[in-house]
């Protein structure tokens, strides 16, 4: 005996227990327990429980937060108690956040296993028995009834009018008959004898006979999927990339001055402290504070969006996506099952379909499908005074019709509701609008199956209904279905959203290029994306992208936006395709089926009314069901994204000039321009200084389109601007010992001064790429850039200045250096240009 295979619906009933070995009596408890032993309990595979020190290690091998750490020792080395104790708690704060924010993997085991049944009826040794799901093995022959969860994979072996709701896993809005005959489909949601782990019976009864358990499930592929390490985040990708270039300035800055010095033959211990306090200069202390409050802002301002933020990193990566793949059920349509027309043959609306329609549906006394609820709905006000039914024959998979006996006003009559194309083979009659009678003839038949083959390419669903006299009859007997009159059709849709088309044109006009990917038909989607207007071009098919490897699926997903019939392995394969490309991808679902792909998005969005899984996979949940929300996010994404990147920008390259300026003066002068304590204080009083930054506001360029981490445009940034404020820094020095000759003390006051005065005042030249004055700074940056560069003035003129080897400036002094910071950021303003382009 052996397992089914994974396309055992395309097998018959008889070719699928042999296989397993069963029958229709299910298996003894002794074959089960071997069954069992073998298999394994029909049990989710749980993620494995990360260690939490392998997990901070992981963070901590970052090569930014490294470089930190090692310059936080060098600070606490040097006698800088105050850098190293700041540096050690913005690292292990942001990093103890990260960790706490991403331990959300075991509550998506917990949500799938909180998800699926916990018992079932099964047949062991002959009778009916309830057993743990876990105790399900391949071979087993379960009961099924309506309101049951289905607890495994099979096929089914008797059917009485099943229908399953099995859209968590395959995106379905409307149930599914299911029935004991072999498939042809080409994949297992589609196929009509094959019941999925997860779905859950919603009317009828069945046995099924169990061909896969576990992991080897749908369901549980999904779940197997969910525990696997999730690949590194573009905003951490980001963050990586830019520790390297920080290292690699570092490491040659600090060689330089080491090396030069020893050549010099200065004193190695000095050298190298004064080498070390360089690193420290270079490094951005605050970074990990700016981005944590960055993206906690953010956080706060999405919330009122209504948009709620799991991983904060997330809100970066939002406003980096240039790529959103997303579902068409409950975000381009509203997830709700609408009745839109009930038409007699002529093709206009009919009063008198309506009301038959409604009396049937009223009447009617088993489960209501979807489709009779929004009929319902949708006749909410019709009167039904009058009626009164006297039988009933309910819906079987049979005769997939509904029979309600009615009276009003002594008028019997017989209504009947079903499947199209049931209700056609049994009518010899139709009604006019006028309510006279015509034979249904093949012409007529043609004329009405061509408009439900018409509305049914548009996605559309539709129930026949029909009528005949039944005067003097009590009951509905099993062939009184015979002679009907045909009335009309009743029309439904899952309607678009309204709000869907200006949605979508907002994020396109962002940069975003939507990709539609549902396990719909093709023409389905074909006819929702003619009615939102989308710009959309390109259909994959789920039968299609199953025959191409995934270099060549990579090799075709920037020319496709549409994906139809697609399994939920295939949505994840789309994704790591597009990611392939180098995009940043967005996804959105809902659906069990949807939780790998929504992991393994850069930014996984999913909604409040989702499954549990999909809600715990998900980086971001929107509280409300439209895509403005997502588009108001992705703003503010590219806001905090455009923040984080002026800390880094400003302070990478006014770092750099000001470290080296001091290599290469260091190396003339007969002292060093600043002591290891001096460049700590002068790094620190210009961070925070920028601590305003994560509530500055962003030029509409920045929210224009998705922007990456460009270390290259960084890179050239840092040596545009760095070396200016290094000409400026030079001529300062120069004009110090040339020109007014001042002391060692003197010299470090009015350099420090000059320095702190080119960092501070230039963030308000380049916090934006238009003219300053064009784009008015938040009040925060202000006050936060005027406090530090005030402390910088008075620094030297303080009574304890002497402790940090200061004397104050002359007046003069003072002028001059005024001078230069003018003409620096005026050059600036001019060099900007080029250098952010």
């Amino acid at each position: 005996m052996k397992e089914a295979t994974a396309d055992f619906w395309k097998s018959s009933l008889e070719e699928v227990k042999t296989s397993l070995g069963a029958d229709n009596q299910g298996l003894t408890s002794v074959e089960a327990s071997r069954r069992l032993a073998l298999f394994g309990p029909n049990r989710i595979a749980q993620a494995r429980r990360k260690s939490m020190v392998r997990d901070l290690a992981r963070r901590l091998s970052n090569p930014l937060v490294a470089i930190l750490l090692v310059a936080s020792a060098i600070a606490g080395f040097t006698g800088d108690m105050a850098s190293f104790i700041i540096i050690v708690t913005v690292v292990f704060l942001s990093t103890g956040l990260d960790l706490v924010q991403e331990r959300r993997a075991e509550a998506t085991a917990e949500a799938l296993k909180r998800s699926i049944a916990l018992r079932a009826s099964v047949f062991r040794d002959g009778k009916r028995t309830e057993l743990p799901v876990e105790d399900l093995v391949p071979g087993d022959v379960v009961s099924l009834t309506a309101g049951d969860l289905v607890p495994a994979d099979g096929i089914v072996i008797t059917a009485n009018s099943l229908q399953v709701n099995q859209a968590a896993l395959t995106g379905e809005p409307y149930p599914v008959s299911k029935e004991a005959t072999a498939s042809q489909a080409d994949d297992i949601g589609s196929a009509t004898n094959a019941v999925l782990h997860g779905s859950s019976v919603i009317a009828g009864s069945a046995t099924m006979l169990v061909a896969t358990t576990g992991s080897k499930t749908q369901f549980g592929q999904i779940a197997g999927s969910l525990a696997d390490n999730q690949p590194p985040t573009a905003f951490e990708r980001g963050l990586h990339r830019l520790g390297i270039v920080i290292v690699r300035l570092t490491v040659f800055l600090v060689l330089f001055v080491l090396l030069t010095h020893l050549a010099l033959g200065r004193p190695p211990l000095e050298s190298f402290l004064f080498a070390m306090a360089l690193a420290v200069g270079l490094t951005p202390e605050l970074l990990p504070m700016i981005v944590t409050v960055a993206l906690a802002r953010g956080a706060l301002r999405m919330a009122k969006a209504k948009v709620v933020v799991k991983r904060l990193s997330a809100i970066h990566d939002l406003g980096e996506m240039d790529v959103l793949c997303t579902d068409k059920t409950g975000t381009l349509t509203r997830a709700q099952i609408a009745m839109v027309a009930h038409p007699g043959i002529d093709g206009q609306d009919s009063e008198r379909v309506a009301e038959l329609a409604a009396v049937n549906a009223r009447f009617e006394t088993g489960l209501k499908s979807p489709l009779d609820d929004a009929l319902l709905t949708h006749l909410a006000t019709y009167p039904f005074d009058g009626w009164s039914k006297l039988d009933e024959r309910p819906f079987d998979f049979e005769r997939r019709r509904v029979s309600v006996l009615a009276e009003r006003e002594g008028c019997r009559i017989e209504i009947v509701k079903g499947a199209p194309e049931t209700i056609l083979a049994l009518c010899t009659q139709a009604e006019n609008p006028d309510g006279t009678l015509v034979p249904m003839d093949a012409k007529l038949v043609e004329a009405i199956k061509g408009f439900h083959d018409n509305n049914a390419a548009q996605g559309l669903r539709m129930l026949g209904v029909a009528w005949k006299p039944a005067a003097n009859r009590e009951h509905i007997e099993s062939d009184d279905d015979a002679g009907l009159i045909f009335a009309g059709l009743c029309v439904f849709i899952d309607p678009p959203k309204e709000s869907a088309t200006s949605a979508i044109t907002r994020l396109v006009s962002a940069g975003i290029r939507i990709k539609i990917i549902s396990g719909d038909a093709g023409v389905v989607i074909d006819h929702l994306v003619a009615q939102l207007r989308l710009p959309v071009s390109g259909m994959l098919t789920g039968a299609e992208i199953a025959g191409l490897s995934d270099d060549a699926l990579a090799a075709r997903v920037d020319a496709v936006d549409l994906y139809a019939r697609v399994a939920p392995d295939q949505k994840l394969r789309i994704v790591r395709a597009l990611q392939s490309r180098g995009h940043t991808v967005g996804f959105v679902g809902d659906g069990i089926n949807d939780a790998p792909a929504i992991r393994a998005g850069d930014i996984g969005l999913s909604v409040d009314d989702a499954t549990d899984v999909a809600r715990e996979a998900a980086d971001m949940i929107l509280l409300d069901q439209d895509l403005n929300v997502l588009a108001d996010g992705v703003a503010e994404g590219r806001r905090t994204y455009a923040n984080i990147m002026k800390y880094i920008r400003m302070g990478t390259s006014s770092n750099f000039g000001n470290m080296l300026t001091m290599a290469l003066a260091s190396v003339f002068l007969p002292f060093l321009p600043l002591t290891a304590v001096q460049v700590l204080l002068n790094n620190m009083l210009y961070d925070l200084s920028q601590v305003g930054i994560p509530f500055d506001r962003a030029d509409p360029a920045d929210l224009a389109e998705p922007h990456g981490w460009d270390m290259r445009a960084l890179v050239r940034f840092t040596f545009i601007m760095g070396p200016l404020s290094s000409v400026f820094d030079i001529a300062t020095m120069a004009a110090l010992v040339r020109l007014f000759h001042v002391d060692v003390p003197d010299f470090r006051a009015a350099w420090f001064v000059e320095s702190m005065a080119t960092q501070i005042l230039v963030v308000f030249i380049i916090r934006t790429r238009q003219r300053f004055w064009q784009s008015r700074p938040d009040p925060a940056l202000i006050i936060s850039a005027s406090a530090c560069l005030c402390l910088a003035l008075t620094l030297p003129y303080l009574s304890f200045s002497a402790l940090v080897g200061f004397e104050a400036p002359r007046e003069a002094v003072m002028a001059l250096i005024a001078g230069l910071v003018g003409i620096y950021l005026v050059s600036a303003e001019i060099l900007k240009k080029d250098a952010m382009r």
